[in-house]
Parts: C-alpha cells; structure tokens; sequence
C-alpha cells in the first residue's frame, strides 16, 4: 500500500509521514472556544480532520491511533459573551458544548480518543507556569506572567517570519507590562466577578496559548506525530504553542508535522465571528442534510480556500442524490487501492471525487464488484452513513407539511422572539426543520421553504 504525504507548515513541503511509534499515531487538533454555536467554517476544521483520522485508521489501525481533540472552555471571549448577554458562563459553555456535540453528530464525524477541557487541566498549567518561571523563560509583572521570547531562538519559525516582521504584521497583544511586544500571556490576574484560580501570582486564569501545550504534553507527550488546526491558529497561536513546549522541555520540535487547513470564504471574505459574515453549522443543518454539508466541504482540497454558497450546497445535494441510486446495506472487505491513493497523496479530495464519479459510472452498468466498491469509497470519506430511505423522506415529509400549521408556527415564533423568548422560538424552529421546513429571518420578515 502507497504511503501517506501529508502538507507540513513546518517544513513547507509535502512530506512522506513517518510516524513516531506506527503503534500509537499520535494527533492533536485544536477544537473549539465554547462562547458561540460553531460556524461551517469550524465544520471545514472539523471535517478535514476527520478525513485525516479515517485515512490513519485505514493505515494503521483505530487502536494505535490516539486523536486529541481540546475544548477551550475559560477564554476571554466566553467571560466578554456572559457579561454581553448577561447569562452565566457555566450555561454559555454547555450549551454551545451540547450544540457541538450535535453538530459534529450530525456531519457523522468520529469522535476522537480524548476531548480535554481547559478547566479541568489548571493544576499542570501553574505546574508548567512555574517550570518555566525558575528557568528564567517567563517573568511576572503586577500578577501577569509573561513568556520571554527573547530566550527562545526558534521563534518564528513555523510562520516562516522575522521577529521584526511579526511584531509589525500581526495580531499581538498592546501592554506595558511586556518586555517584548511579542511576549505573550501565560497567566492572567481575574476580576472577582471572572472565573480565576488561585496561584502563586495571585487569582487568575491561564492564556490560550498554554492550555493546549499541556493538554497536548498531558495525552500525547513531549513529541507527537501531528498537530492540526485552522489556518488563522499558525500564528500566533500554534507558534507561541512550539515556543512555550519547546523551551520548557529543552526540545527542538513539538509535533513532526503541522497540518493546516485553508478559510471558509462568505461573499469573497473569510468567514469569521468577528466579520459577522457567518453561518452557524445548526443553521446550515436547518437546510440541508449533514451528508451534503460534509460533501460540500471536502469538495475542494483542504489546503485551498473554499467559498460557501448556496450554489456549492445544490450541487452538492445533487451529488449525494445520484450517488445514493447505488447505496447499499451491505458492507463488504473489497476495497479499490487505485482511489484510496487519492487520500494518501495529501488528502486530494477533487482527485477522489473525480474517481468516485468514473467508479458509480461503472458501479450503475450492473458490475457488482464495482458497486461494492463504490460504497465502501463513500463510506470511507463519512458518507452513506444513513440509509437512502431516511433522505427520500425528508423530502416527503416536508412536501407533506401542511401549510396552515407552518404559518401558525412561524406566527408564534414572531411573538416568542417579541417577548424575549428565545428558547421557545428554537424550539419551534427545530420543530420545522425536523419536518423539514427552512425558515429564514430577512429585513425583519420571516420566509420559508421545503428543504
């Protein structure tokens, strides 16, 4: 069996992956920062390295792959959301939490082996602090803790910038308390109405950055195989992660291989929270199956930006419908080598897709070896996952609705959200949705279509 390359922001080439141990692939993935439901720009993320998992698995193994995955559950962003929207963060946190779950459900992708949450890893985050403390690599300064770049030489060298160049172009932190404007937070001091620890610098809480080098060191250890995460994550993120770990463990690497995927593109912008221009995965989902969004998300190779578009989904839709005249129940060992290939030059999914294609060709003349084929290699990337009965009802269920009750249901939604009851007006939603309706929200008036 051909062996896997794999895109490497380390190095900037695509390498030939050489595990550390082939009897624990080790694979740590930064998930998501629990303040608002995830975007389908998170779901690329997800998804992309969810196909990464799969691809190991059929390499290796489910039992010698060890997938990381984190929740950031204390941020700044989670404490600016409770005060914004006067809701506790505990509630904020799990219910995003809930939704996630849900949502990564729903586009069928595995769950990984562990998912830490930051808050239950605090102890080993002041253990680290103060490691890093007494070998003079951080510095305090009024309850503040710092990370002292000047001491680490490598600093730039995932992003593949000068540190002059860095400071200049990029998104760091403004403080006085700094030495280096590139010096970045390990501990922060927290307001008494903020969640906080305490610590030997005073009550506070952990920065980002930190978090995942100890839950990474924590399950995967020192050294690992694969470090994987959005693109906007490489700097400053993924480089203050190699920094900190790096330096307190006396190491030159964190992780042999540094996997990132490209932006999700909204109306020729990245989709991000902070541009307002997004759709959240539960949306999406409101809309169509998670098997078309999945689709339409590996429809381009991960590395590439991908512009999400109604367009993109219908052909999508249309795909998976024809694709489905070949569904079987039945699962068979046969596997074809020649499209499998695909994923192992770098997960090339447009050359995947394109053989899919050529084999349902074949697959739909009556070759039955083909057929068996076909749906193992669909299965393969997390489709056919449901039978083709639960997709030809959703279309008759929704065609069945009747339109009296839509209207009296979106009537009643106006007021729930009239009166502040927004818990009501989702739940009418995913009434809807479950009988397949869309609704949509537009200049103040409520529309809605058949999925």
């Amino acid at each position: 069996m051909n062996s896997l390359k794999i895109s490497n922001s380390l190095t900037r080439s695509k390498d030939l992956f050489k595990p550390i141990n082939p009897k624990n692939i080790t694979m740590y993935v930064c998930g998501p920062t629990v303040y608002a439901d995830p975007h389908v720009g998170n779901a690329r993320s997800l998804i992309a390295f969810d196909l990464l998992y799969r691809v190991l698995i059929k390499l290796y193994g489910q039992k010698n792959i060890t997938y990381v995955r984190n929740i950031t559950d204390v941020d700044d962003k989670i404490i600016e959301t409770s005060k914004t929207k006067g809701i506790p963060i505990d509630k904020i946190t799990s219910n995003v939490l809930k939704n996630f779950h849900r949502n990564t459900k729903d586009l069928n992708c595995l769950e990984p082996t562990s998912e830490p949450k930051a808050t239950d890893h605090i102890k080993e985050m002041i253990e680290m602090i103060n490691s890093l403390i007494k070998k003079k690599l951080a510095y305090i300064n009024n309850g503040h803790v710092y990370f002292l770049i000047s001491e680490f030489k490598n600093y730039g060298k995932l992003s593949n910038k000068q540190l002059d160049d860095l400071i200049s172009g990029s998104r760091v932190e403004i403080s006085k308390l700094k030495k280096n404007p590139l010096d970045f937070i390990l501990w922060k001091p927290a307001l008494a109405d903020e969640p906080g620890w305490d610590s030997p610098w005073g009550r506070g809480r952990p920065g980002w950055h930190l978090e995942c080098s100890v839950m990474s060191e924590k399950y995967l250890g020192k050294i690992f195989d694969i470090h994987g995460g959005g693109l906007d994550l490489l700097f400053p993120h993924h480089e203050n992660e190699i920094a900190q770990s790096c330096a307190n463990n006396s190491s030159d690497i964190l992780a042999n291989y540094w996997v990132h995927n490209g932006f999700l593109n909204m109306n020729k912008e990245k989709m991000s929270k902070s541009l307002g221009n997004i759709e959240t995965i539960s949306e999406a989902l409101d809309k169509y199956n998670g098997q078309v969004i999945r689709l339409a998300l590996l429809s381009a190779h991960y590395k590439q930006p991908l512009d999400w578009s109604d367009n993109l989904l219908e052909q999508s839709k249309a795909t998976l419908e024809k694709w489905y005249e070949l569904y079987d129940d039945v699962e068979s060992e046969i596997d074809n080598s020649e499209i499998f290939s695909c994923l192992l030059d770098d997960l090339n999914t447009p050359k995947y897709f394109a053989k899919l294609h050529e084999l349902y060709n074949v697959a739909s003349k009556g070759d039955k070896i083909r057929r068996i084929e076909f749906n193992n290699a669909c299965r393969l990337i997390g489709i056919f996952n449901q039978k083709k009965d639960v997709l030809v009802r959703q279309k008759q269920d929704a065609s069945n609705v009747d339109k009296k009750y839509i209207l009296q249901k979106i009537e009643e939604r106006i007021k729930a959200r009239k009166t502040g009851n927004f818990k009501l007006a989702d739940r009418i939603r995913e009434e809807l949705s479950k009988n397949g309706i869309v609704i949509k929200d537009k200049d103040n008036k409520t529309e809605w279509e058949y999925k």
